[in-house]
């Protein structure tokens, strides 16, 4: 980070890097969500919340990489 608060960024990434990391971040929303299912099944409390909520966390991510690529009808991440 720059001193005066500004971000220093360096627009490297590939479109094909952030559809890898697009479907990276898919695959782990799927692994969450069992993990979830399996957690409800067993009783595990405390593992059914901490897979709420990285599997909400992911659906942000998911939701800002999709439309990141313009991806049609994926509103504003910020909405």
């Amino acid at each position: 980070m720059k001193r005066d608060g500004a971000v220093e960024r360096s627009y490297d990434r590939s479109w094909s890097e952030i559809e890898t990391m697009l479907e990276g971040a898919v695959d782990r929303l799927s692994q969450w969500k069992s993990w979830f299912a399996q957690c409800q099944k067993d009783g595990d409390r405390d593992g059914m919340k901490e897979a709420a909520r990285n599997y909400k966390a992911l659906e942000g991510v998911v939701k800002t990489l999709r439309w990141t690529l313009g991806e049609k009808g994926v509103p504003s991440p910020l909405d």
